[in-house]
């Protein structure tokens, strides 16, 4: 029993420092790859076509301040205010699951970058919780601004596509300080189902969605504009 409980023991010590430490040494350095780009690669692979990770890492400062007023008011426009989680939306998510209806995601800007850069897509209970342990590291450690930085480069924005500049690049021609107010609401409503959604040819269902994004960015609190390209 005393070496059942030194190994569980040695474990934990163990969890609790590796995932504390990637979480430090993450704040100060570019996250080059993720899970989910691995996770998409291998798809590609096993639907016969050849793996492709559009990626490139950029600075905050150089990333359109509209990207991340677009990204809040669309994926969460309390950003700014919470610590990690949205309660009031959370809540809703259960009681409309309850009542039988269609499962919407509940999740914020934070939750999302601790699931993109430490975890993998698919929904269990174990994910759940590592997501919630992560997403408090990362409100603790990183802030808010490190936070948006890595939620703009390593966030899907198409297939094969992963953050600001390589959207930029491959979906409008241009760089990402440049992206517009348009482009950038459109780039946000894409982000609930990048694979299926594309933002240089949008759907009439896509354009009322960027109608509501661009009336939304000016009702929001601002993301710290002297951090980001104007």
């Amino acid at each position: 029993m005393k070496k059942v409980t030194r190994w569980l023991r040695n474990i934990l010590i163990f969890f609790f420092a590796s995932t504390i430490l990637s979480v430090v040494i993450l704040k100060y350095i570019p996250v080059y790859i993720t899970p989910l780009m691995l996770i998409r690669a291998v798809e590609q692979v096993i639907d016969g076509k050849s793996p492709v990770i559009s990626h490139e890492w950029v600075p905050l400062e150089d990333i359109s301040h509209n990207l991340p007023q677009a990204v809040m008011s669309s994926e969460d426009n309390l950003f700014l205010k919470h610590s990690g989680f949205d309660l009031e939306q959370i809540q809703k998510a259960q009681i409309e699951a309850q009542e039988g209806k269609r499962q919407r995601g509940a999740s914020t800007i934070s939750q999302q970058t601790a699931r993109n850069v430490f975890l993998w897509p698919h929904r269990s209970w174990i994910r759940k919780g590592l997501e919630a342990y992560f997403t408090f590291l990362i409100e603790a450690i990183w802030g808010k601004e490190r936070i948006m930085e890595v939620y703009l480069n390593s966030i899907e924005m198409g297939d094969g596509i992963y953050g600001a500049k390589a959207v930029a690049r491959d979906k409008f021609n241009t760089s990402p300080d440049k992206l517009t107010k348009d482009q950038c609401a459109y780039i946000a409503v894409t982000l609930p189902n990048p694979l299926q959604r594309d933002c240089a040819h949008p759907t009439p269902k896509m354009r009322k969605m960027h109608n509501t994004v661009l009336k939304r960015m000016n009702q929001i609190d601002q993301f710290p504009k002297d951090v980001c390209a104007k």
